[in-house]
């Protein structure tokens, strides 16, 4: 799985006060106080005053509804919303939920509480951390209530009462880095007891990034929080002191002692083959390599990289331990070292490498050189008529592992400098073999038929 592209953060809970200059202050309706605060280092979302994201709030068990408006394709699940926990770092989608552009959640409680705060909180290291939007309460019972508003509705005809706008952009600058609001009552314990809650969510300079939403009951004990301590980031250096591993499992605490004893050492031992199995000139690789869990990322992706490492799912890393787990790295890392993104910085004109490329050689490299025994790309003599080098992962890794062999061992080395450099083309088979890319999968597919 190549990088994938990331977008921006916003997540929901109680936040800190923090002295910040904005340029369209938040503010309530008579008797509500909005407090926002920000921050551009990881304090774990606890700014100024303001407690960190609750553990257990009332929104834990709440249901979210997207009630106008589309989810981005990137977003993360709306579970991701009351999971008790923010992001893992700063760019992480799949841990967030966001708009394409505007929309409206709607929390349903289940029953009437004394509210006591309604908490937000955002991060992302640019434009999509700060936080717009309108947010409106009712009990359900209102004349005419309708719980779902489309856009273009306005709430306050349709028995939502609102409490406040919210507008954490800040004067000048991006606003990256982390935010965090809470509306509460300005004199009394609460804002009233309500079962519904309406996030208008407005478009900022970027779709910004939903992380957590937290409601706090005024009725209940105070609720815990996240803190530093949850934190669990770990740090392994090669023997000669060259490369820094940092695994971040802090979303898959299950994960750590698996992670130290199986992977770490995969991971120590590989790396530095990698960088040296796919040199080019001039060219070096990352010395910090980040490994971050995160809860899931979808059903259908186990890891991705990213620019400084390799982003994994906790729940299919759990459920593959014994089996495809460590392999799956080492092609994540082979992404890491590929390094193609940099085509663009150095080549005032660079072509497009075609994923099947791209996915192929990090499949090579897996299943023929980190674990052939596992003869995971082996294709059988039933299958071979059929079979297309361009196809991607290991059907592609089966092409180039015979083309390789069979040409001077050094192809795919070649094909991958060409890609780092913006060079590649279809044209660089022959180039290199005396033939073309077509007659070499004719070759190839007679071989595996044999």
């Amino acid at each position: 799985m190549m990088m994938k592209k990331a977008p921006t953060i916003l997540t929901i809970s109680a936040l800190a006060l923090a002295t910040a200059v904005h340029a369209n202050p938040s503010k309530g309706e008579p008797g509500v106080k909005i407090v926002t605060g920000s921050s551009k280092q990881d304090v774990w979302f606890k700014v100024g005053d303001v407690p960190s994201i609750a553990k257990d709030d009332a929104a834990s068990d709440a249901t979210f509804t997207v009630v106008a408006g589309e989810a981005d394709a990137e977003s993360g699940p709306l579970d991701v919303l009351h999971d008790d926990s923010g992001p893992s770092n700063s760019d992480a989608p799949e841990e967030n939920f966001f708009f394409g552009s505007t929309g409206r959640i709607e929390v349903d409680l289940g029953k009437l509480i004394d509210v006591k705060a309604i908490d937000t909180y955002s991060w992302h290291a640019g434009g999509r951390a700060p936080q717009v939007y309108k947010v409106y309460v009712a009990t359900g019972t209102e004349a005419g209530f309708n719980k779902a508003p489309k856009e273009g509705t306005d709430p306050a005809t349709c028995g939502w009462k609102l409490l406040g706008q919210v507008d954490t952009r800040p004067e000048a600058g991006s606003g990256g880095g982390q935010h965090g609001v809470q509306v509460s009552s300005e004199a009394g314990p609460s804002l009233g007891k309500y079962q519904h809650i309406l996030f208008d969510v407005a478009e900022a300079r970027e779709a910004t990034f939903f992380s957590e939403i937290d409601v706090i009951d005024a009725g209940a004990p105070e609720p815990k929080r996240i803190s530093a301590a949850d934190k669990i980031v770990k740090t392994y250096d090669s023997e000669d002191g060259k490369y820094h591993y940092v695994l971040d499992a802090s979303k898959a605490p299950d994960l750590v002692d698996w992670s130290e004893k199986e992977l770490i050492p995969v991971v120590k031992e590989w790396y530095p083959k990698l960088v040296a199995l796919l040199p080019s000139e001039g060219y070096s690789a990352p010395t910090t390599i980040n490994l971050r869990y995160v809860r899931n990322i979808s059903d259908s992706v186990p890891a991705y990289m990213t620019p400084d490492g390799v982003t994994l799912s906790g729940k299919w890393f759990h459920s593959e331990q014994k089996g495809e787990a460590k392999g799956a790295v080492v092609h994540e890392l082979v992404h890491v070292v590929q390094a193609y993104e940099l085509a663009a910085k150095n080549n005032p004109e660079p072509k497009d490498t075609p994923s099947w490329v791209t996915e192929g050689i990090a499949d090579y490299v897996r299943w023929f050189i980190y674990e052939p025994q596992s003869k995971g790309a082996e294709i059988g003599k039933a299958d071979a008529a059929e079979a297309k080098y361009d196809a991607s992962y290991r059907t592609t890794a089966n092409f180039m592992d015979y083309v390789n062999r069979t040409y001077g061992g050094k192809v795919v080395q070649d094909i991958n400098a060409a890609a780092r450099d913006g060079k590649y083309s279809i044209r660089l088979w022959k180039k290199l073999t005396g033939k073309k890319v077509e007659e070499l999968a004719d070759e190839w597919k007679q071989a595996l038929q044999k």
